[in-house]
């Protein structure tokens, strides 16, 4: 459409695009208008992180990143040639999460199992030089997992995995309990990625060996094996994606809302985030409160994707510390979504700092037209 008054011409298509944000910016804003919430207090909330107490406890995995140059295909059969470039490996898993609590300023323990290899040492020497406090059991009967991704350009092309999903030891679960029993923390996380150490049995003798008043985080992300997010209940906080909680409850046709309704409540968590691409987050509060609504959305503010992978343990890392500092589900699932966006924006898993979220805080106020009162 184009408005001519007289001199000028005026295209309504760009005079829009020029004044008003984006629509998943203008809901985010409706939303912090109806809490009064502003963008200092997010800041002020990242500033409330340094040295909480974290523990977490989980399935470590490397991801490898494998880049080639593409040669050709062969005649008689459909297989690909490439060359082999470089490959870069990423600390994954549970070990990501750790990094990203630690790079938010939080004094965080880790507790996993590894394999007598390579890819064991590479991950001790990466969480010693972040210095975090490694509480790490050797398993000689498995490998570190290994996710190697072969891609050439942006195209991935395959996925090769190293690892044993059986059920780690006893003797492993024992000191893994023994570990989180003494530990100090404020915050306990426990991820599982169903890679040996959570499983029917030991999951119960995990969660008997948190000590009380500790806030509870569990993350399931397992959508392609046989875990389950309600095996992990009475936590404060629980972050599944949508397939996941589908899978768990055995429901593929209810509505979001009614879908993470029956989750919270079977899973008897105080909040639940439910993880739903990039589509963004739908927000559930379990508790009683007659003055807020007790669900929301967010949409993603990714701006560039260039990898998704590890989204989501950005997003469990901030909304952690956010809920364990200010009992604010809308406060921390913002920092969580704002996380998320900013590791979206990375090829391959790279922990996210505070002064990157306050990088993505600064531009989604420069598209607002924000002003500090």
């Amino acid at each position: 459409m184009i408005f001519s008054p007289g001199d000028f011409v005026y295209s309504s298509s760009k005079f829009l695009g020029s004044y008003l944000p984006p629509l998943n910016i203008e809901k985010l804003s409706l939303l912090m208008d109806s809490k009064k919430i502003n963008f200092n207090d997010l800041k002020k909330t990242c500033n409330k992180f340094k040295n909480i107490k974290v523990h977490v406890i989980g399935d470590t995995i490397v991801d490898s990143y494998t880049r080639t140059a593409f040669i050709g295909g062969q005649i008689k059969t459909p297989t690909f040639s490439v060359l082999k470039q470089n490959v870069d490996n990423y600390l994954g898993g549970a070990a990501i999460v750790a990094l990203h609590l630690k790079k938010a300023g939080a004094d965080v323990s880790f507790t996993s199992v590894l394999g007598n290899d390579e890819f064991g040492k590479f991950v001790k020497k990466k969480l010693l030089e972040k210095k975090i406090k490694t509480k790490i059991i050797t398993d000689f009967n498995r490998p570190t997992v290994n996710k190697n991704t072969i891609q050439t350009g942006s195209y991935k092309l395959l996925k090769v995995d190293t690892l044993d999903n059986t059920p780690v030891s006893d003797d492993i679960i024992k000191k893994i309990c023994e570990n989180i029993k003494k530990t100090k923390t404020d915050i306990i996380i426990l991820s599982d990625f169903r890679h040996g150490i959570f499983n029917k049995k030991s999951i119960p003798n995990i969660i008997k060996s948190i000590p009380k008043r500790v806030f509870k985080v569990a993350d399931s992300q397992v959508a392609s094996r046989w875990g389950n997010i309600l095996e992990f209940k009475n936590f404060d906080l629980i972050t599944p994606n949508e397939r996941e909680a589908r899978f768990s409850l055995g429901d593929q046709d209810s509505p979001i809302g009614s879908l993470s309704d029956s989750l919270a409540k079977s899973a008897k968590s105080k909040y639940l985030i439910l993880k739903l691409g990039d589509k963004g987050i739908f927000c559930k509060r379990n508790i009683k409160n007659k003055d807020k609504p007790d669900y929301f959305s967010l949409d993603s503010y990714a701006s560039n994707v260039l990898d998704a992978v590890g989204a989501g343990d950005a997003l469990l890392a901030y909304a952690s510390l956010g809920l364990k500092s200010t009992n604010s589900l809308e406060l921390s699932s913002i920092l969580g979504s704002l996380a998320a966006a900013c590791e979206c924006e990375y090829d391959g898993n790279v922990p996210i700092s505070l002064e990157k979220i306050t990088e993505k805080i600064d531009n989604i106020k420069k598209q607002l037209n924000y002003k500090d009162a």
